[in-house]
């Protein structure tokens, strides 16, 4: 059975920068924007700092929530789980977020 990312396309990228406050992906390019479909898909590449982070809706704090560390990818194939995503950095150096959003 072929993987789903094969069955997708890559509707837009983005780069998030993630600070001292819980930040969300942006929904524009969740929802679709100018006629481009909805994401089915992200993959999150994560770089600069270490993160912590959530896909419940519940704000993850510096010291709650899932660990992602510099090189980690996070995929995520629910659009409510997109929707809910929030990442918030676990020191004083802000990550990035590289997100590509497939439909």
């Amino acid at each position: 059975m072929p993987q789903l990312q094969s069955l997708l396309r890559t509707v837009a990228f983005e780069s998030i920068t993630v600070a001292d406050s819980a930040t969300r992906l942006t929904i524009g390019n969740v929802l679709g924007n100018s006629g481009q479909s909805m994401a089915e898909a992200v993959t999150i590449l994560v770089e600069t700092a270490q993160l912590r982070w959530r896909d419940d809706g519940t704000d993850p704090t510096s010291s709650v929530g899932n660990l992602a560390n510099v090189g980690s990818i996070l995929r995520i194939e629910n659009r409510n789980r997109i929707l809910a995503f929030r990442a918030i950095r676990t020191g004083s150096t802000s990550a990035t977020l590289r997100v590509n959003y497939y439909a």
